[in-house]
């Protein structure tokens, strides 16, 4: 009976350790692309270009940051990393937010897997509601987010930048944006090997950071989708009370998303598990949105911005997401587009030739680029500097007459 009772657990324990991985292989590709790309604002981007396109909540702002976050398409994790890096650089701290609620709600890939799990509804229903969500992040936010907090935040932010060594300078103005002038064009330091060396040992620096709470989140997530069922989720929902089950849901849905550990994409599974077990579309919405308020992701939030600046995080993020779910939830009621039929399979339970696949071993390529690169930086810089030099004197050396 021992052994019976041993090896379903340990079963059970491999399963949920191939369930974390296989959420990591989802996800896999849109890491590596936002923390790519927060290495690239960190290197890039001077304070001076940030604060002019996202120095404030303004619609023009709001609207410039929510398209920069549709075209970055990142993970939660990333889509933080990337936020905070706006944030450091000078951009206003709401725009910066909204464009991590854009990069992981209004992205094609999002909408593909809701395409192929739940159906093109809820795909649809994600750009709606996003949209939603996004407008009420840029007039709540603006209210609750501001004055010292906001100040106090940033100060730690920017500390922790050079105190990290993000910016990489250590003598080289040209190599980094810096955090005062910008004496080197920016298609000058895009084209340079030690701009890129630099963006790459931001990328590994943030990655090293989080590597923790990554690995934490989509452990506990497998777990949790395996050895907890469906039906013992449901014990938090209203069923039957009309549109009292709706705004319950709708409210409840992002305390499921916290104590699930699920982020990004990956949450996407669970929310078809409860769609599938009667869970109300609102509801199941406001869960999806609220893969920016899963327990590692406000650990990460506590980490960047200090734990009172997180709790006022916390409270706005999830008012936002649920009024979207049911904004959004009266929206498809009204024009009867909210499915009829729910799900009887949930999610692939293995490797398969598909999109996910081939942008995986894509990006791992790039990730190998990109790892080598920090690696290499100093040999870099070395050559660049080199090459400079050579460039000055040649310029400097007299003519022969």
């Amino acid at each position: 009976m021992e052994e019976v009772i041993l090896t379903a657990v340990w079963l059970d324990i491999g399963r949920s350790f191939r369930e974390a991985f296989f959420m990591f292989w989802e996800t896999l590709w849109p890491l590596v692309l936002g923390f790519g790309l927060s290495g690239a604002i960190q290197a890039f981007v001077s304070r001076e270009a940030m604060q002019r396109k996202l120095g404030n909540h303004r619609p023009a702002a709001i609207g410039r940051a929510s398209g920069y976050g549709m075209v970055s398409s990142s993970c939660s994790y990333a889509a933080s990393a990337t936020a905070k890096s706006l944030f450091a650089k000078g951009a206003d701290f709401v725009s910066a937010l909204v464009y991590m609620f854009a990069s992981t709600n209004l992205v094609i890939e999002l909408g593909i897997i809701l395409i192929v799990l739940m159906g093109w509804q809820f795909a649809v229903s994600e750009f709606v509601g996003g949209a939603i969500m996004i407008v009420l992040l840029a007039v709540l936010g603006g209210l609750w987010l501001r004055g010292r907090s906001v100040a106090a935040a940033r100060e730690r932010v920017t500390s922790e930048e050079e105190a990290g060594g993000h910016d990489h300078q250590h003598g080289h103005c040209g190599h980094g944006s810096g955090h005062g002038a910008d004496p080197v064009p920016l298609a000058r330091r895009v084209r340079s090997k030690a701009g890129w060396a630099d963006a790459a040992t931001a990328t590994m620096a943030d990655l090293r950071m989080l590597s923790r709470e990554l690995i934490i989140g989509y452990t506990v997530a497998g777990f949790l989708a395996v050895l907890v069922p469906v039906a013992a989720w449901h014990a938090f929902f209203l069923t039957g009370h009309g549109w009292w089950t709706t705004a319950e849901n709708a409210i409840v849905g992002p305390f499921v998303a916290i104590i699930s550990f699920v982020c990004s994409i990956g949450n996407v599974p669970l929310a078809a598990a409860l769609w599938k077990g009667g869970i109300s579309f609102g509801g199941v919405v406001a869960f999806l949105f609220a893969d920016l308020i899963a327990f590692p992701l406000l650990m990460v939030y506590r980490r960047y911005y200090g734990l009172r600046m997180a709790a006022r995080m916390l409270g706005l993020f999830w008012a936002v997401m649920a009024l979207a779910g049911l904004a959004t939830e009266g929206i498809f009621r009204a024009a009867g587009l909210i499915p009829a039929h729910r799900p009887t399979v949930i999610a692939p339970d293995g490797f398969s030739w598909n999109y996910t696949t081939y942008l995986n071993i894509i990006f791992l390529a790039v990730f190998g680029l990109l790892y080598w690169a920090s690696r290499s930086r100093n040999h870099i810089e070395a050559s660049a500097d080199r090459a400079e030099e050579g460039s000055t004197q040649a310029v400097l050396a007299p003519h022969p007459r």
